[in-house]
């Protein structure tokens, strides 16, 4: 010890040898621990991706020749029904002549298609709690729009999803689609 050190000093001089040991121990040691919380934390985050079966049913592909005009089918989309019905030219004109003012949730007919007013997607589930209405068939309880009838409130709608009367506070859910051609639509 020189004379003019104090041995506070002498401690916080840095000893090399030990020094660098510590450091490569600490460091070695931060550095499993990350790879390990990783190794951890991967598999939680990937199970927070959707399953393979849900992506499948993200979107389907529809071929609209077999759906002859005045007819309609249902597909399951998501889990969910979805209504496609080809509309006549009667239909058509009817849905456009529609008053807005009488209307629950007021849309045009024509805010209710892409690009082809004879195919009518909807998904049908009715917006008051859910039920599935008739209409799909041509025996089925369409109400005096013509549309669909939800059995279990008695909502009522129109040719075009529209809702014309009972408690739906809104109209049918027209989900996102596309047309592949003229007879081959994507939804989803």
């Amino acid at each position: 010890m020189h004379k003019d050190e104090t041995l506070g000093d002498q401690l916080a001089k840095p000893e090399t040898p030990h020094k660098s040991r510590r450091d490569f121990l600490i460091l070695a040691s931060s550095a499993v621990g990350v790879v390990g919380g990783a190794g951890f934390v991967w598999p939680l985050i990937k199970s927070m991706n959707p399953a393979a079966d849900v992506l499948a049913l993200a979107s389907i592909e529809i071929d609209l020749k077999p759906i002859k005009e005045g007819q309609a089918i249902t597909v399951m989309w998501r889990g969910r029904p979805l209504f496609i019905r080809h509309r006549t030219p009667k239909e058509i004109q009817d849905a456009k002549n529609v008053n807005l003012k009488d209307l629950v949730d007021p849309q045009t007919d024509t805010e209710r298609f892409k690009q082809h007013p004879q195919w009518l997607i909807v998904v049908g589930v009715c917006t008051h709690l859910g039920c599935v209405p008739s209409g799909q068939k041509p025996s089925d309880n369409r109400g005096q729009y013509g549309g669909w009838y939800c059995p279990c409130h008695g909502s009522v709608y129109d040719i075009s999803g529209r809702v014309r009367g009972g408690p739906a506070p809104r109209n049918l859910e027209v989900p996102p689609y596309t047309f592949l051609n003229e007879t081959t639509l994507r939804v989803g």
